[in-house]
């Protein structure tokens, strides 16, 4: 896929957008009773969307600070050479409190993602089912970052067949004052949940004596023990089933 191929690409694009609720349903429990909560990722590990899958509802932690060393606007990816390398999204310059919703694109964006992702020789070659819509997605419009991660996100739930609610904490209201574990149980709590479900790695930062005094079940997703690098070189490449059947080895939990 060379950028020239990026103009014939827009009207698909759009169109993804615009079909996004419809071709990927919410659940239909009206209770929504289960939530996690997590900064949107620029295809991030396959493990990152196991809480897409233990959840009922997934909020996009949108009005928290844009980490700059984290992986919300980047990802490793096997470079020209088959090492791995940073593919990342060129944002502007912005104060280091710009939160996640507010980060933007810089001036020619466009034409030096597109640069990028020409180095990728494996993304341009890739015949798997769902390659055109990837594709489709990194090629098309850049109207806003946000927007453009949750699209991305929406799309691997997709693949996957995963159905949850989506939506972005910004959406709720939430008092800004509220922080860490105090801001993440006013969010399930504004949504009605009664379980969240949060990533091994927020063990010492969440504490389930704290959410139970506020009616709250804390659960933690066990360790993935699966590839660690971004889902994308897997996205365009294999089988749906095969792609779902792999996904579903690390969700086994849920049934225990």
């Amino acid at each position: 896929m060379a950028p020239s191929f990026a103009s014939s690409l827009a009207a698909a694009a759009t169109s993804f957008v615009q079909n996004a609720e419809q071709s990927h349903p919410p659940r239909s429990s009206p209770a929504r009773a289960s939530v996690a909560v997590m900064q949107p990722y620029f295809f991030p590990y396959a493990g990152y969307f196991r809480l897409l899958g233990a959840a009922e509802t997934f909020v996009i932690f949108d009005d928290v600070q844009f980490p700059r060393r984290g992986r919300v606007h980047r990802c490793e990816v096997p470079g020209p050479h088959g090492a791995l390398e940073w593919l990342t999204l060129p944002l502007a310059r912005q104060p280091r409190e710009t939160l996640i919703k507010d980060i933007v694109f810089a001036a020619g964006a466009r034409d030096v993602l597109d640069q990028r992702l020409k180095r990728l020789r494996w993304l341009a070659d890739a015949r798997g089912p769902w390659a055109d819509r990837v594709r489709t997605h990194l090629y098309g419009p850049l109207d806003g970052v946000l927007t453009f991660l949750e699209d991305g996100l929406r799309l691997v739930a997709d693949a996957l067949d995963l159905r949850p609610r989506m939506l972005r904490s910004s959406t709720l209201n939430i008092e800004r004052d509220l922080r860490a574990q105090d801001r993440v149980i006013a969010i399930v709590r504004a949504l009605q949940g009664h379980t969240y479900f949060n990533p091994p790695g927020g063990r010492a930062l969440y504490h389930p004596d704290t959410f139970r005094r506020s009616g709250l079940e804390l659960k933690f997703l066990p360790t993935y023990s699966g590839d660690p690098g971004s889902i994308l070189p897997s996205l365009v490449t294999e089988a749906s089933e095969s792609l779902r059947a792999k996904f579903r080895q690390h969700m086994q939990f849920l049934g225990e």
